[in-house]
């Protein structure tokens, strides 16, 4: 053995050492690649899982489907076929004719604040109603003195409160006996009548044109002949789009049902009962049925609690005008109108439009059409859905008012592709859209007493094109966050331009009723400087 060379044992102790590192680098990454790999499978795993889930949740839907579908069907005598024989999967087109089920289901809202993190959401909103009242407070005892809340805005936008319950009244007596009893005298007539498509074109005339005088001339003279403030404007004009829109369901549902159940030798046809026809009234529900699914008992403590969240909401809306509005667009405070301040202004007015957004679908899409179902023991809630979590605008359009949806659904879109064939289809969704836009801003020209078509442009317009590109097919969160982003943007860009219009019409008021100058905005011309 040389000088130069270790010692055997050390030797052996090196090679053992080395081979030890090499064990343990090697361990090293293979565990490193199992970790990885359990990841990948985990990730691979939840997506199945999720696919698995979607299966079963149609699956369970289509069983519940059926099952309500075969529940009925000995009320109402219709049972589904395909070429004359029992259907055993209703087809796409078979789901088409279907008409709404309806099933007793809680609210999305009441079902969420079970949840102790989503009531703290609504507790935050309350504080914030308070903070409200503190800062009237101080601003009023600051500037004169006092510590009185006076709700002078409030109590002039709800006047002339007895010529709206009389207006209501008239047209509350009309739906209910007119169409009932044009109803009857047609149904009474048409299996024994030589000239059945004479009479239906005869009786549907008539009574076309009484609707067009009572439902449709009547209130809009009420308003403009009695000059009505605002909130007592939209009770009229609400009110009247409502009457409308149930009438013509009652006479949708009920008509193809006489039509097709003729009544043998000796009998009279059959009808829906006048009670079931005064429940429907005020139901919160647009789609007729001759009987719903009812609770068995009402939930007076529910009834007070939504009834003090409706008033709360009420004087929410009043502080957010006098607090956020009223300050920032009176013309003691209108600067000339530039690029730089019409841009401020809608930015400004992005936080009160999204907080009248937000008050008005909690106030009436859940408080109002709750407490009308709880005091009815109406037991279907399904009002609305979670359309805040909507990645794409063709979701919330069917989510945020689901009973304006069912009716534009059932007798606009559905109807369209019915008398079309099942073509057209994006003509169908658009002619939707602008009668949905067309009756949104015919209730804000009536409500606020001048017409600006800043909610039609949107509606029919961006609205179109927003239902159309950012479809179903858009599934990312990101989608969600710019769905909110448009929504805050044109929130902001309709409470600037209406706040705006409202100031001009008063500081520079019209000279004549030409038409130009009825469709002209004033603000466009308005100088508040003079």
């Amino acid at each position: 053995m040389t000088t130069a060379d270790p010692p055997k044992g050390l030797l052996h102790r090196n090679v053992k050492a080395h081979k030890s590192d090499e064990l343990s680098h090697h361990v090293g990454s293979h565990d490193d690649v199992q970790e990885e790999y359990l990841q990948q499978w985990h990730k691979h795993a939840q997506k199945v899982k999720l696919k698995v889930l979607e299966q079963v949740q149609d699956q369970l839907n289509d069983i519940l489907d059926k099952a309500l579908t075969e529940s009925v069907q000995p009320f109402t005598g219709i049972h589904p076929t395909v070429n004359g024989k029992m259907a055993t999967k209703p087809s796409r087109s078979q789901k088409m004719d279907d008409g709404k089920v309806f099933m007793a289901r809680a609210s999305l809202l009441d079902e969420l604040f079970e949840i102790s993190h989503i009531r703290t959401i609504y507790h935050m909103f309350i504080a914030v109603l308070l903070i409200f009242c503190l800062s009237t407070l101080a601003v009023d005892f600051i500037d004169q003195g006092r510590l009185v809340l006076e709700f002078d805005l409030l109590f002039y936008a709800f006047g002339k409160l007895g010529t709206v319950t009389w207006a209501w009244i008239v047209m509350f007596v009309y739906t209910l006996l007119v169409p009932y009893c044009a109803l009857v005298f047609w149904g009474s007539l048409y299996h024994s009548f030589p000239y059945k498509l004479g009479l239906s074109l005869g009786t549907g005339l008539i009574l076309s044109a009484i609707q067009t005088y009572v439902l449709g001339l009547f209130p809009i003279y009420v308003v403009i002949e009695n000059q009505l403030p605002p909130a007592s404007r939209f009770i009229v004009i609400l009110e009247q789009i409502r009457f409308l829109m149930k009438s013509y369901s009652f006479i949708r549902e009920t008509v193809p049902l006489i039509i097709k159940n003729t009544p043998k030798e000796g009998e009279s046809p059959r009808f829906p009962t006048l009670s079931s026809y005064l429940y429907f009234l005020f139901c919160p529900t647009l789609i007729y049925r001759e009987s719903y699914p009812r609770n068995t008992h009402i939930r007076w403590n529910y009834v007070g609690v939504t009834l003090g969240m409706i008033l709360g909401c009420l004087f929410y809306g009043y502080f957010i005008l006098v607090r956020l509005c009223v300050p920032v667009f009176r013309p003691e405070t209108n600067q000339p109108f530039s690029k730089r301040t019409m841009v401020l202004a809608v930015f400004h007015s992005i936080l009160p439009g999204i907080m009248f957004l937000l008050l008005c679908f909690f106030a009436f899409l859940h408080c109002w059409l709750n407490l009308f179902g709880e005091l009815l023991r109406f037991a279907d809630r399904m009002f609305y859905k979670d359309w805040w979590n909507s990645t794409s605008f063709a979701n919330y359009y069917r989510t945020w008012n689901v009973v304006v949806h069912d009716w534009l659904y059932y007798y606009g879109y559905r109807d369209f592709l019915w008398l079309s064939k099942r073509k057209f289809r994006a003509a169908a969704m658009l002619s939707v859209f602008i009668v949905s836009a067309v009756v949104h801003e015919y209730a804000l020209a009536m409500g606020f007493g001048f017409f600006y078509p800043v909610m039609f442009f949107l509606f029919a317009v961006f609205g179109v094109v927003f239902n159309f590109t950012m479809n179903d097919k858009r599934q990312s969160p990101v989608f969600n966050v710019i769905m909110w982003a448009c929504l805050f943007l044109g929130q902001g860009v309709q409470v600037c331009l209406y706040c705006q219009e409202w100031y001009a019409q008063i500081h520079c008021p019209r000279t004549e009723n030409s038409f130009w100058e009825l469709v002209t905005p004033r603000s466009w011309t308005c100088n508040y400087q003079r």
